[in-house]
């Protein structure tokens, strides 16, 4: 008989578990994140009340047959600059490109400009550099380069980013330089022709680093979980929508991992029902994530998180901060939801660990939440419900200082009213980004809710936007791990080509898209994927010349390229340039 099965989304609040019995039977759980009292990770706990085992016990060897996770380790390091120690090695002139970067101003009037810090912990510009034809300007000067990578990992510095002009292309000085790294004695080494090997040496070094720095942190977790679980298969959700075995998980496919697994879930559970047009609307305890899937799941390949630019494919998610824990505030004049949460810990008021009002409070206020059908797993020994009781004399105090404040008497339900409709315009804000900027009316989508507090606002936020249909499956409170239960083994491949598209090109580009197609294959076979069972798409990254933003299309004939290129731009920008020459910019293979 098969052994049990775990599939896991440890959030930022909640850690959500799916579990398939070796008889077939679903069963669900959900436990704080944070719980230090009570356990030290949250997965592990989980499983092991499912095994009916003691908190400090062994999971026996053979008991389980395979976990899935999704998890926000990567995240939360990004957002609290937690990561690995990092070189970032660089051609000489160049040490100081990232922190120069693309001159991006996002808030354009700031006159005190609060530049995110880097990642990397020191630079170390290497003599060496090729020309744009693969010629060598200038040998590697690998005494000085071995040198800098001793001195580094003496003073403590755990991983290596290495990033050099055209090594997008002419990647022979980059192995070099990581052979050297390894000589030095670093684990963790991140080459940027593998992490990112696409034109512009600003996103290729910013996504090495990205990787460099949070790989470690993530194989520290990895470890962890891996060594309680007795020696069960282990895999990992990545951003791109698809799962990987733990070994082949790495920090610059970690970011969005746990709310990828809650698109596929959506898209998955609605296109049971007969719905191929949905959007995801998925809110959690810190944030509510969006996704639009139109026959298709949508990827964006450059994504800012925390002020650290990304080129990996990544699920097309926007993000607002309005979860069921976002802090409820007034700063004398209006009310405020969030940014900030409450967390796993203290959590919201009526989590009985003196957290702040938050929306949940709101929503308990209001009769949305009844405790008695919430999970009884608060208080110091976890097994109380939530408190009404503190949250109604919170409001009460609240409602005084707005009184005093504004002279405007409110009652209770009407300021906790008041403070879900802020939250709701912003979450609807959020879907108009996907949707309406994009040339799609929400009206012709499903709105697929889920997340802890997703059932609690679908109805007005789909009002908000005109939208008449709402899916919400059984699993709709976890339905982040479900979907990573349902997610396929995925790899994706990428080339730069820079090249005319014309009809002389296409032979070469397909051979290039049967190159990247064939190591896709083989490394999902290394991870123990039956060849029968894998597919191939190929897609051509296309632009017209003189302009930036590239739209991937199906590889297919030149008729139908530039036709599909076409169709694709008019609709997200209104119009179309005939006239003008396409470019292939990258070719790539799923």
């Amino acid at each position: 008989m098969a052994g049990w099965q775990f599939w896991i989304d440890r959030g930022g609040t909640f850690t959500d578990i799916v579990a398939r019995d070796p008889a077939g039977a679903l069963h669900t759980r959900k436990l704080l994140s944070e719980n230090p009292s009570r356990y030290q990770d949250a997965a592990l706990a989980g499983i092991r009340e499912f095994l009916c085992l003691a908190q400090d016990a062994a999971i026996p060897p053979g008991a389980i047959e395979t976990v899935k996770m999704g998890t926000t380790v990567a995240t939360n390091a990004l957002l609290e600059r937690k990561g690995a120690g990092c070189l970032l090695l660089i051609n000489t002139g160049f040490g100081d490109l990232l922190r120069i970067g693309n001159q991006a101003r996002p808030r354009l009037f700031d006159l005190d400009i609060k530049l995110p810090s880097m990642l990397y912990q020191r630079v170390a510009e290497i003599t060496g550099r090729v020309a744009v034809d693969g010629s060598v300007i200038e040998a590697l000067d690998e005494p000085a380069a071995f040198a800098a990578l001793v001195a580094a990992k003496a003073d403590g510095i755990e991983a290596v980013a290495i990033a050099l002009i055209h090594a997008w292309k002419y990647p022979q000085q980059e192995q070099r330089l990581g052979e050297l790294a390894l000589e030095a004695g670093f684990l963790q080494i991140s080459l940027s022709h593998q992490a990112s090997p696409l034109l512009r040496l600003v996103p290729r070094a910013d996504t090495t680093v990205a990787d460099a720095y949070l790989s470690p942190v993530l194989r520290r977790y990895i470890t962890q979980v891996s060594a309680g679980l007795g020696g069960a298969k282990l895999y990992f959700m990545q951003s791109h929508g698809g799962l990987a075995e733990e070994q082949q998980f790495s920090g610059k496919d970690a970011i969005l991992s746990g709310p990828a697994g809650g698109i596929v879930g959506a898209v998955r559970t609605a296109g049971m029902a007969g719905f191929s047009s949905v959007i995801g609307f998925d809110m959690g305890g810190t944030s509510t994530d969006v996704a639009l899937y139109d026959n298709a799941f949508e990827r964006s390949f450059e994504t800012e998180i925390a002020g650290v630019r990304l080129r990996a494919p990544m699920l097309a998610i926007n993000t607002v901060a309005a979860g069921g824990g976002s802090i409820l505030s007034f700063d004398g004049a209006r009310l405020r939801v969030g940014p900030e949460s409450a967390g796993a810990y203290p959590g919201p008021a009526c989590y009985r660990n003196g957290g702040p009002l938050t929306i949940t409070d709101a929503n308990l206020l209001l009769g949305k939440i009844q405790p008695e059908h919430f999970p009884a797993i608060f208080g110091p020994d976890g097994n109380q419900v939530l408190d009404g009781e503190i949250v109604a004399q919170k409001f009460l105090r609240l409602a005084a200082e707005i009184s005093a404040a504004t002279g405007t008497a409110r009652t209770t339900e009407q300021i906790a009213e008041g403070y879900i409709a802020i939250a709701v315009a912003n979450m609807a804000h959020a879907i108009r980004q996907i949707s309406v900027q994009k040339g799609h009316d929400p009206a012709d989508f499903v709105l697929t809710s889920f997340g802890g507090a997703g059932g609690q606002h679908a109805c007005l936020v789909a009002d908000e936007l005109g939208m008449e249909t709402i899916f919400i499956h059984p699993f709709a409170g976890v339905l982040s791990a479900y979907g990573i239960g349902l997610a396929d083994f995925l790899l994706l491949r990428e080339q730069a080509v820079e090249t005319t598209l014309e009809e002389a090109a296409v032979p070469q580009l397909q051979a290039i898209g049967d190159r990247l197609g064939d190591t896709a294959i083989a490394g999902l076979a290394a991870q123990g994927v039956p060849a029968h069972t894998i597919g191939i798409k190929s897609f051509a990254h296309l632009r017209y010349a003189g302009t930036d933003p590239a739209l991937q299309i199906p590889f297919a004939t030149l008729p139908e390229m530039r036709a599909a290129f076409e169709a694709a731009h008019r609709k997200l920008f209104g119009f179309v340039t005939p006239e003008k020459t396409l470019v292939a910019e990258t070719i790539s293979a799923e």
